[in-house]
């Protein structure tokens, strides 16, 4: 095949050449390269059909077939001759085949389209990114969970508002993010399923006039179904949408858990140190450790939810069914799964690494009068009081703690019994943090023996023991 400066693949209609800006601008050969596995996989099933519905002789598809075995060799040995005047993967795996077997690869496009060619290479592409996505998201689950088992009992503060709220347990505080990532995981699978059909056979977009079995091509490449419209077949991408907008909101999750580990490992909370390996230093200051691998996790959140956005204003007026737009599909579906990969991993070393320091946190959580929903219970428990005044009773006692500038623990039996009478020496029971956090016992609390049948379950369930 001649470069576009001479004759292109397409160039029969046309008396002059694109110009060098045309050129730049049209190609994709940069992004789309990526694909070359998912393209040669389509053509052989391509290929294989057509032989089998007798439109190309059983000898021009062993050429065929000969022929991108070795465009596969050559490509992993890096000898292949990508050239950019031919725009794309798709047009470089066509001429280089031409080169190695003549006449036959000419016959290779028959009832095929690269409109439909190229959309089933993506969708094998994305198929094959959201189970590795996934992969990578089920070792942060195993991480999340082995932590939260080393912490069953490790008491930490419970914030609402930012705000210390109630004692929990780290091993808690972590299993929430097991949860997060967990519909993260399902979200992913779920869309790979519905993905999960062919294009290949629609065409530019109306269907072909061939006798070409189009479940043959699907079950070849693992679908579960040619998809049953042309027009939607070339023209959808809302598995795209989808797979960007399920990275998007476990990027999120991610920013979440990278926000804490910055505040964390904070001199003024104190709770846990990074190791060297995720840690920098300041080159003025010698005494940092600064989290950036977490402030960095927090900042590509929101590069993925910008591919997310970025994708749906492209396809958000298009009329069926093809367009040029939809060339920049690729860059920011690969953009956007590359930078969560790798935010997964390194979310994934942090947790794993990861020094907390209980101490710090048991004291943390002995401070701002986080016992205090536990007195009110007490009241309602020993008392009888209804709760708005059993919840009354324990604001007058945490102002009166307040104004001593003591914890509700060091009020003395009469302080307490100076606000209600029948306030009795029990109380004092429910008033550590240990004795809170314990005594959270309902399905899915933070109770110890709770987070330990959690770790367990999940163990089971992700095969971890």
């Amino acid at each position: 095949m001649e470069s576009a400066k001479g004759q292109t693949m397409w160039g029969g209609r046309f008396a002059a050449t694109p110009s060098d800006i045309m050129e730049e601008i049209n190609a994709s050969l940069d992004i789309d390269r990526r694909m070359a596995e998912e393209d040669i996989a389509g053509s052989r099933a391509h290929a294989d059909m057509l032989s089998e519905m007798g439109i190309i002789s059983f000898e021009d598809n062993e050429a065929i077939q000969a022929g991108l075995d070795t465009i596969v060799a050559e490509m992993r040995e890096g000898t292949f001759p990508f050239r950019r005047e031919l725009e794309d993967i798709h047009m470089n795996v066509e001429a280089r085949l031409k080169e190695l077997v003549g006449e036959p690869a000419g016959r290779l496009h028959t009832a095929r389209s690269r409109n439909d060619q190229v959309v089933t290479d993506f969708r094998l592409w994305t198929r094959r990114a959201l189970d590795h996505s996934a992969r990578l998201l089920g070792g942060l689950q195993g991480a999340l969970i082995q932590r939260a088992g080393e912490n069953t009992d490790t008491i930490m503060p419970g914030f609402t508002h930012l705000q210390t709220a109630q004692p929990v347990t780290l091993g808690h505080h972590l299993l929430a993010y097991v949860e997060m990532t967990s519909r993260d995981w399902t979200r992913l699978s779920d869309c790979a399923n519905r993905l999960n059909e062919c294009p290949l056979g629609a065409a530019a977009l109306a269907g072909t006039g061939f006798p070409i079995d189009r479940d043959m091509t699907a079950e070849a490449l693992g679908f579960a179904r040619p998809m049953a419209n042309s027009l939607d077949a070339v023209s959808a991408r809302d598995f795209a949408l989808e797979a960007l907008a399920a990275l998007s909101i476990a990027a999120t999750h991610l920013s979440r858990l990278a926000e804490e580990i910055v505040l964390w490992s904070s001199a003024q909370f104190g709770f846990a140190q990074l190791t060297d390996a995720w840690s920098t230093g300041s080159s003025i200051m010698p005494q940092k450790r600064n989290p950036d691998a977490a402030e960095l996790i927090r900042a590509k959140a929101a590069l993925i939810t910008g591919f997310y956005v970025g994708l749906q204003g492209a396809v958000k007026a298009l009329p069926l069914a093809y367009a040029k737009d939809l060339q920049d599909d690729k860059r920011l579906t690969f953009e956007a799964f590359d930078t969560f990969d790798l935010c997964v991993r390194a979310m994934t070393g942090m947790i794993e690494t990861i020094q907390f320091k209980p101490d710090n946190m048991r004291a943390a959580a002995a401070k701002g009068f986080s016992t205090a929903t536990d007195l009110a219970d007490w009241l309602v428990r020993e008392l009888g009081l209804p709760f708005r005044e059993a919840h009354h009773v324990t604001g007058a006692l945490v102002a009166l703690a307040e104004g001593k500038g003591v914890d509700l623990a060091d009020l003395s039996l009469a302080d307490m019994q100076g606000v209600h009478k029948d306030i009795t020496d029990a109380v004092f029971g429910v008033l550590t943090v240990e004795a809170s956090a314990s005594s959270r016992t309902s399905y899915g609390g933070t109770s110890p023996v709770r987070v330990a049948e959690q770790v367990a379950q999940w163990k089971q369930r992700l095969g971890l023991e």
